[in-house]
């Protein structure tokens, strides 16, 4: 099972989309499957992230600014939108749209 946690104006997606508490999808992922794959399976607009984590590493951004913030990073350019990441049961992914800006401290 995967786990899709959604934030921001990507809540509407679950079905609970509460400000309170989490908004959480769950799917099997399929053999082979990638994380843009999932996404799109689960009904969620590729043109609506910001920015895409896997299991807490930054996987793919919009935001220019990604080196400068420090995340940890699950691959090596993270403004690559293409689909080459195959994700497995256990995984997690956390999806924010524009409306969720990077935090910088």
């Amino acid at each position: 099972m995967i786990e899709i946690y959604l934030y921001g104006k990507l809540r509407r997606f679950a079905a609970n989309s509460s400000p309170i508490g989490d908004s959480v999808i769950r799917l099997e992922p399929l053999a082979g499957e990638t994380s843009l794959a999932l996404l799109q399976r689960a009904g969620i607009p590729l043109g609506e992230l910001h920015h895409v984590f896997l299991n807490g590493n930054l996987l793919v951004t919009r935001n220019r600014m990604a080196p400068w913030l420090r995340y940890p990073q699950a691959r090596a350019d993270v403004w690559r939108w293409d689909d080459d990441v195959v994700v497995q049961s256990g995984d997690r992914l956390g999806l924010f749209g524009e409306d969720m800006p990077s935090l910088v401290v």
